[in-house]
């Protein structure tokens, strides 16, 4: 899990639940054991669920990792 996560960082997220794809998103609030991150890019099929969640999830700390700019 990274530890070094911060507000505004891009991320890349594994699928969860009913997401098919992987996504990347940016990260608006850190948790504990988990962020809600702004959905940024998804697989067109996920669009559907991408709007469904108002283009943001909460996502497990250990299920995501920073993009490098």
């Amino acid at each position: 899990m990274e530890t070094n996560l911060k507000i505004g960082d891009q991320v890349a997220c594994k699928k969860f639940g009913s997401m098919k794809h992987d996504f990347v998103g940016t990260i608006e609030k850190i948790y504990e054991n988990s962020a809600m991150v702004s959905i940024d890019k998804n697989d067109e099929e996920d669009n559907i669920t991408v709007t469904d969640f108002h283009s943001r999830a909460i996502v497990r700390l250990s299920k995501m990792k920073k993009v490098s700019k």
